[in-house]
């Protein structure tokens, strides 16, 4: 691709951002056509008359701005819908063309690159595993991927892709020990502004998240945070995490750690004694390869089917026991403190695998006195491995054409 084709791409996408005009006016206008296409994003196609009831603007409003909403290229006309009184209803739907985003995650293990469409689908992946995260590697390599998306993607659409969202690891550096990382390569995610190295590759904004916040994301936008407006969210990868959601809104806190429970202590500290473990040291997937591993066995076998198959089983139902009473006391400390009504738990693993943990905590919350407050209900996740690439993508497309105060339409009924 051409600089000059590239500066042309930067500026087409900027005039297809949903961004205020400079007007109070324009403002109110801008929003309300996000308001239209969280609408049409949350409930699926619908025709003017249900736009209107759902988003509670005018009729005359609404035609307006599906208008030019089409004119934009951001929805498309459905089948006209018969057999009532009057005109025919036409549905609108959001075009899946009609914008995209890239989602990257940066795992401890691997790294995914995803192009999203407009509606959430993944277009286009590229995967790479390796036994340590090296920043230089790493970057090479989304170099190739964005390469390949600038000569695969028609050249037309590229102005319609919105950004970059990086979801990683924070203090990646810090867990040279347990990742048998070499020292040189943990100093070097000290030293480095990957946001910033990632940018000089991209010819989109770049923004950067914490990875299990930007799989929460995911949740929220594209799973059950469509009908459910709070709960905490747990996600098992090479470590623990999770993420915060109260009133349909991502919590991060002061210093970006809400939801952190990864971090929450298993015990009491006594006097004269070590700190208390940490919640990650019990649920991970890497004590769960460890022990394969003491036994002899194949270690990917947490990352498959196989984890739940003789001769892994027996090993995997010891971890299942021991992690879920972990995370069930993260639970319940959440509960006291913030009497929340539903924990979605997710993880990069098989969905047999995440339903068995669900399962094990589940009988863990049995053992605890609830009297005083209320037991949370337990919920499988819905995205799976790709939460975190997903929810990356999911950042710019959500800050450009959602509306202002985030998710507040909900699905009556849902």
């Amino acid at each position: 691709m051409s600089p000059d084709a590239r500066t042309a791409a930067k500026e087409g996408a900027e005039v297809r951002r949903l961004r205020p005009r400079g007007s109070s006016q324009g403002g109110l206008r801008q929003y309300n056509e996000r308001v239209v296409l969280q609408a049409i994003r949350l409930h699926g196609a619908l025709p003017g008359a249900e736009i209107a009831r759902v988003t509670h603007l005018t009729a005359q409003t609404v035609s307006l701005i599906t208008k030019r909403l089409l004119d934009d290229g951001l929805l498309l006309k459905g089948t006209p819908q018969r057999g009532k009184v009057g005109q025919p209803s036409v549905p609108l739907a959001l075009d899946p063309d009609g914008a995209f985003a890239v989602g990257v995650k940066i795992g401890r293990r691997s790294i995914d690159v995803l192009l999203v469409d407009f509606v959430g689908t993944v277009r286009q992946r590229w995967s790479r595993s390796y036994r340590y995260p090296e920043a230089g590697a790493l970057l090479a390599f989304i170099d190739e991927c964005l390469a390949e998306l600038r000569s695969t993607l028609p050249e037309a659409w590229l102005p319609r892709v919105q950004g970059l969202g990086i979801a990683i690891p924070f203090s990646l550096g810090g867990w040279r020990t347990l990742l048998d990382m070499p020292p040189e390569v943990g100093e070097a995610w000290q030293a480095i502004d990957f946001a910033a190295e990632v940018q000089r590759l991209s010819d989109w904004p770049v923004t950067l998240m914490k990875d299990t916040a930007a799989a929460c994301v995911a949740e929220l936008v594209a799973g059950r945070g469509r009908s459910i407006s709070s709960f905490l969210y747990v996600f098992l990868a090479t470590f623990v995490g999770g993420g915060l959601v109260l009133d349909s809104h991502l919590r991060s806190g002061l210093h970006g750690n809400a939801g952190a429970i990864g971090s929450m202590p298993l015990g009491l500290p006594a006097a004269g004694q070590a700190s208390p473990a940490q919640l990650l040291s019990e649920a991970s997937l890497l004590q769960l390869e460890q022990r394969f591993a003491q036994a002899g066995l194949a270690l990917e076998a947490a990352g498959d089917e196989r984890a739940l198959q003789a001769p892994w089983w027996p090993i995997t139902s010891a971890w299942l026991a021991s992690t879920g009473a972990a995370i069930a006391l993260a639970i319940n400390s959440a509960a006291c403190l913030l009497d929340i009504e539903n924990v979605i738990i997710d993880g990069s693993i098989p969905a047999a695998l995440r339903d068995a943990l669900r399962q094990a905590t589940e009988q863990a919350l049995d053992r605890y006195d609830w009297q005083g407050v209320t037991r949370p209900q337990l919920l499988p996740g819905t995205i799976g491995s790709d939460a975190r690439a997903l929810g990356g993508a999911l950042l710019p497309l959500h800050a450009n054409f959602a509306p202002d105060r985030a998710l507040f339409l909900k699905a009556e009924g849902g």
